[in-house]
């Protein structure tokens, strides 16, 4: 199909866009959900220090290493080390400290026995303790300080996204604050004379507008702040109004609506000068805009039908968000699964299909269409039962079942 720009043709342009502003350092507690830009180094040993993994008895190996049921080795137990302990007992020949799991282990000690090895166990473990399997080796349930991380080692890197795994990690390893991207500043616009709020009455024309929750939930997601969320009609001048009052407020500012070639195209006749408006090779989302402001507020022009309006975000809204917070990954998950069913596609158009996966048999996943309608762009329902998107290549003329197909997963 001629006179269509590819995606990624459209995406370089807005990636070149992007000017990701300064970070911000922030305490752990707050740090979930943002992104990291400067890598988190270690600022103690992973461990802290050599500690015991069981509960049981720090003793010497030499003491021990024979110990049978029949030929058991008899210790005298001299210290108590509790978990917090600072105390770092001197242990002779014969001798052992009673020790739980995480405590210090002492400089002298060097295995653990723990209580079910011993016969007694935790209910006799003051005193004389009676050890009937010798550890399996030196050093046994002893975990070495630094085994994981060393002091300056890179626990996490920058452009992750910090979860509670990745800050878990950090406070481990002694760090207290992290440095991270702000989140993008983003304004949602839906346009259309024909759009009233959800639970309206509705006369002939008009419609429930759905698109600005849609977007502003994505942005969300994207880990950007939806600072407006708000409709204008296709004519007059609510959308100057808009942009006056986030002016100096948003880093983006995502449309939907009024970007096609019909003759009340709000945000191709209002900006025309600080967008350019073009036709993609996708399918849905053919009709995108996109510009930049001279204070750097990047302009999204995304169609107005929910389908289009939520594929357009994901192929081009969302990754200019993760690389405003200097994202180092900025694509889905991709899976390739068999077509559970044939569907036609575009000509010379990538095909983004919302999808469901069929998970009844485990070894076997398969996806398909998650509506009837396949993927036509007014169908806002069947999002809901999308967990995907289906991408067939523009070259492929049709999709049979079985055949192998990319699948982008999305929350």
């Amino acid at each position: 199909m001629t006179g269509l720009r590819t995606v990624e043709e459209q995406l370089a342009d807005v990636l070149a866009a992007v000017r990701p502003r300064a970070a911000e350092t922030v305490p752990l507690v707050d740090a979930i959900g943002r992104t990291l830009l400067q890598p988190v180094r270690a600022a103690v040993d992973i461990p802290v220090f050599d500690n015991s993994a069981m509960d049981g008895f720090a003793v010497h190996h030499a003491d021990v290493r024979d110990a049978t049921p029949d030929t058991p080795a008899t210790l005298r137990v001299v210290a108590d080390l509790p978990a917090g302990t600072a105390d770092d007992p001197r242990l002779g020949p014969g001798e052992a400290a009673r020790i739980m799991t995480g405590s210090p282990v002492p400089t002298h000690a060097d295995a653990i026995v723990p209580f079910e090895d011993t016969a007694g166990g935790l209910a006799d473990s003051l005193g004389t303790i009676s050890v009937q399997r010798a550890p399996a080796r030196l050093r046994a349930h002893i975990r070495r300080a630094g085994e994981d991380a060393r002091v300056g080692d890179e626990v996490v890197p920058a452009g992750a996204l910090l979860g509670p795994l990745q800050v878990s990690a950090a406070a481990a390893a002694g760090v207290a604050e992290v440095a991270v991207a702000p989140r993008p500043r983003v304004a949602v616009v839906s346009t259309g004379t024909e759009l009233v709020a959800p639970g309206t009455a509705l006369r002939r024309g008009q419609i429930p507008e759905s698109n600005s929750l849609l977007l502003a939930g994505l942005v969300a997601q994207a880990g950007g702040i939806p600072i407006l969320r708000t409709s204008v009609d296709d004519d007059g001048d609510g959308l100057e109004r808009v942009l006056a009052e986030v002016a100096g407020e948003a880093d983006v500012v995502v449309f939907s609506g009024g970007v096609s070639a019909g003759a009340y195209e709000v945000v191709r006749n209002t900006l025309a000068d600080a967008m350019a408006f073009r036709r993609i090779a996708m399918q849905p989302g053919k009709p995108q805009g996109f510009g930049v402001l001279p204070d750097g507020t990047m302009l999204f022009g995304l169609p107005g039908n929910p389908v289009s309006a939520a594929v357009s975000f994901e192929v081009f809204v969302r990754p200019a968000l993760l690389a405003l917070q200097g994202r180092s990954d900025l694509a889905r998950p991709v899976l390739r699964l068999p077509a559970a069913s044939s569907w036609r596609t575009p000509p010379g158009r990538r095909q983004y299909l919302p999808a469901a996966i069929d998970r009844t048999d485990p070894a076997r996943w398969t996806v398909g269409a998650a509506t009837a309608g396949g993927s036509g762009s007014h169908l806002a329902g069947g999002l809901a039962r999308a967990e995907a998107y289906a991408v067939v290549p523009a070259e492929v003329a049709a999709v049979a079942a079985g055949d192998l197909v990319d699948v982008m997963l999305i929350p």
